[in-house]
């Protein structure tokens, strides 16, 4: 997913409008995570990136991108750009003590 999100709406108070994103980013997350792996992977992993805009981006892990939405509203940000792709990835192997 490479998006720009709209933090404002005319029809909607803009702590509707940020949670109505949010919850779009969490359909998308969810749906991915339930897609077939390929063999010999263990879970899917994302690479996110958020920010003003494209050029201007950051990364950011999958628990971090809801503060840091809420941070971009709270500096009363119009829009931001949101980078999710899926990988697939594996666990690190349990080490013996």
């Amino acid at each position: 997913m490479k998006k720009s999100f709209k933090l404002t709406a005319e029809n909607k108070k803009p702590e509707r409008q940020v949670d109505s994103v949010k919850y779009e980013i969490k359909k998308y997350i969810t749906r991915e995570r339930k897609k077939k792996l390929p063999e010999s992977f263990d879970f899917w992993d994302f690479d996110c990136k958020i920010g003003e805009n494209e050029q201007v981006c950051s990364r950011v892990q999958v628990f971090e991108i809801n503060s840091a939405i809420s941070q971009l509203a709270s500096e009363d940000k119009e829009s931001f750009y949101l980078e999710i792709l899926a990988k697939p990835g594996n666990k690190p192997p349990k080490q013996e003590s």
